[in-house]
């Protein structure tokens, strides 16, 4: 039989994710057949792990092994996988980096990953459900405050040695979820480099009334911040303000963060904006 020079697929049938919120997405969009391999920190859904091979970390890749596969299609995210791309890039492979680092950026990388695999539709109605939960949580934290009700002063610890703060999407969210970002300049900033606190004294200087730890790799320990020199006097260590909220629910720019991530910092959010109109934390130390 002749072969059918003029046939294509439309969208990529074998995908390797280097990354967890495409990974994510994939199986949210029913597309996870497409799937041949994953990033091996994946946690969403945690069923990939057990049907999925694990070609990556977030660094590296098992080059060999991802090409062993076939893949018509790599995912990645951010300049930080520019390397492993232009491996593969070198290897005829097609390589599609997303760098979204905003919550619009983040909606962006969504809708554009759901239209490659003929979801477009299903990804904007996605889509929309999540902006409608998040305007939910806008306008529940705007009722709160015009009852009487101020909003928390956040300091949101990425990693803990250096200190650094929180990304760009993660500073957003918190505004959504009803928290102010206590170092919002350095939001801005693309690299982890560049969000470092270099000097301790300086949080404890703008005194946060909750504190947020998300150490990308390991668990938060609110003990070892209490203990840090000089930070009894901080106003969420001395209130017990300290909370985790895991990395893979905030820290993937991805479904996650715009689904679990944020709805965890809203409830933490509103429930100390309760405690504090009914009293709870007394005079507030500035």
């Amino acid at each position: 039989m002749t072969q059918d020079l003029l046939h294509f697929h439309r969208g990529p049938q074998r995908i390797v994710c280097l990354t967890e919120e495409t990974t994510e997405w994939l199986y949210l969009l029913g597309q996870e057949h497409r799937i041949v391999g994953i990033s091996g920190y994946t946690v969403r859904p945690r069923r990939a792990r057990e049907e999925k091979p694990k070609v990556s970390a977030f660094l590296s890749a098992k080059t060999d092994k991802i090409m062993e596969l076939c893949p018509d299609c790599v995912l990645g995210f951010s300049d930080l996988q520019a390397d492993i791309a232009s491996d593969l890039v070198k290897r005829g492979v097609q390589v599609t980096i997303f760098n979204q680092r905003s919550v619009a950026e983040i909606f962006s990388m969504l809708y554009q990953l759901a239209a490659m695999v003929g979801e477009a539709e299903q990804g904007a109605q996605r889509i929309a459900a999540m902006q409608a939960d998040l305007r939910a949580m806008q306008a529940a934290v705007a009722a709160k405050v015009a009852a009487g009700a101020r909003k928390p002063k956040v300091f949101f610890e990425e990693w803990d040695n250096p200190h650094i703060s929180a990304i760009r999407w993660v500073s957003e969210l918190m505004g959504i979820a009803g928290g102010e970002d206590y170092f919002p300049e350095l939001s801005l900033q693309r690299m982890g480099k560049q969000r470092i606190i270099a000097d301790g004294a300086e949080i404890i200087r703008r005194n946060p009334d909750i504190i947020l730890g998300s150490w990308c790799g390991k668990k938060f320990r609110p003990e070892n911040v209490a203990a840090r020199e000089g930070w009894g006097v901080v106003n969420a260590v001395r209130h017990q303000q300290l909370f985790e909220i895991k990395s893979p629910d905030i820290l993937q720019p991805g479904p996650a963060a715009l689904t679990d991530g944020v709805r965890k910092m809203h409830t933490l959010f509103m429930q100390w904006m309760d405690a504090d109109q009914a009293g709870r934390f007394g005079a507030r130390v500035s």
